[in-house]
């Protein structure tokens, strides 16, 4: 296959990511095993037909040379009459190896269809970035994951920046400050996170910035020990200056005891894993949720005094579906403290709050705890078992802001 035929018959994450966007139609065609599917699957802003045939099944029919034409057997024999004619069809399985041929063996048979390049690893993996705002004062930009529902941010002002929850891959945020022709001197983690590997101790190697991390956040909840990265302790109301732009610091305790929420400039609220557009953050990741759950109440109430004007930025989201129509996962306070399950909540009393945390909590992942063994550097991981802690999608939320997504995924 020449280098012209791969582009014209693969999909790199960037297109994945604007089809789904624009939610054209499309079927999935996954080969992975079904463990691998189970555990996560391609999801966009609407419902994704797709089906599992792992390809070990394709293999059992009577096997050419070429494997190619074993898998136009399997296809035509049991599944032309089940496969769509009128969209295309994007062939997925962990690498983008065996999907390959299976997208072959499906354009043989006059179908129209793709292989998604480097599989679910490269999707994965893939970071997407946008600009919030872009003016002569100020920058600043949303970093997106959107496989994991990961979100992370660089604010830029004269030269300077500064990073906001980077996430595991650090040479996307170095790559991109060299870009925009800035410094990064300032690297902030609103909380030890759970879901995903940090890359704010790397960056600021890198970069010979400081890293800062709430103090609270320097133990492992569970294990009970200090952490071994180098870090800084951020306080309650300190500021830090970047370029021009001013931001504030807000403790938050709730979904961690060190949780952290950060304003730039009385306008933009980072708001980590507190307040997200669909949801709320949930509160057991320490395994005390009994007991955290209601200073999470008293911190999300002192976030809604702040103006209604505030721009929330959070750090994931749950699905596709929450961008606000230019791509970016943002909104006003004002409107989330109207639409947003957990913020109505949070405005009745404590007793009904706590109820409604408790009885909402979605399933603890047991992967979580070694994740924030890694983010304190109490444990060193290579990238083969950094991507498999990290596997799926971030449950940091409460379980009703995924409830649409097994409808989502097919």
């Amino acid at each position: 296959m020449t280098p012209a035929e791969s582009s014209a018959t693969q999909w790199q994450p960037g297109q994945l990511l604007e089809h789904l966007e624009r939610e054209d139609d499309l079927f999935i065609f996954d080969v992975r095993n079904e463990d691998e599917y189970e555990s996560w699957k391609i999801e966009g802003k609407k419902k994704i037909p797709m089906v599992n045939v792992p390809y070990y099944e394709m293999l059992e029919v009577d096997e050419h040379d070429d494997v190619v034409d074993t898998f136009v057997d399997f296809l035509e024999g049991s599944w032309m009459d089940k496969l769509p004619k009128d969209m295309p069809i994007l062939a997925v399985c962990a690498k983008g190896d065996t999907s390959e041929y299976v997208a072959q063996a499906m354009r043989r048979l006059g179908l129209d269809a793709f292989n998604m390049a480097g599989g679910t690893k490269a999707w994965g993996d893939y970071y997407h970035v946008r600009a919030i705002e872009e003016t002569e004062h100020r920058s600043v930009y949303q970093i997106s994951r959107p496989a994991r529902g990961c979100l992370s941010y660089l604010i830029g002002s004269r030269g300077k920046a500064a990073i906001i929850d980077p996430l595991r891959h650090e040479q996307h945020y170095l790559d991109l400050a060299a870009e925009k022709g800035l410094e990064i001197v300032l690297v902030l983690d609103t909380h030890g996170h759970a879901d995903h590997i940090s890359g704010g101790p790397a960056i600021a190697e890198h970069a010979g910035a400081p890293y800062y991390l709430h103090p609270y956040d320097g133990i492992h909840p569970i294990d009970v020990l200090p952490a071994k990265i180098p870090y800084l302790f951020v306080r309650d109301e300190q500021e830090f200056k970047v370029g021009d732009c001013t931001i504030h610091t807000f403790h938050i305790p709730g979904h961690t005891l060190g949780n952290l929420a950060y304003l730039l400039d009385g306008k933009f609220l980072f708001t980590g894993d507190s307040i997200f557009i669909r949801s709320i953050a949930r509160p057991d990741l320490g395994g005390h949720g009994d007991t955290w759950a209601p200073i999470h109440y008293q911190s999300l109430r002192r976030l809604m005094e702040l103006s209604e004007d505030v721009i929330v930025l959070p750090a994931h989201f749950a699905t596709l579906g929450e961008e606000n129509g230019d791509g970016l996962f943002a909104e006003s306070l004002g409107v989330l403290k109207k639409v947003n399950d957990g913020l109505l909540m949070a405005q009745k009393s404590e007793e009904e709050f706590v109820a409604y945390i408790l009885e909402s909590l979605p399933k603890f992942p047991e992967e979580y705890i070694e994740i924030k063994r890694v983010n304190a550097g109490l444990v060193e991981v290579g990238e083969a078992k950094a991507s498999e802690l990290e596997l799926g999608k971030n449950i940091c939320a409460l379980s009703e802001a995924y409830e649409d997504d097994e409808a989502t995924a097919g």
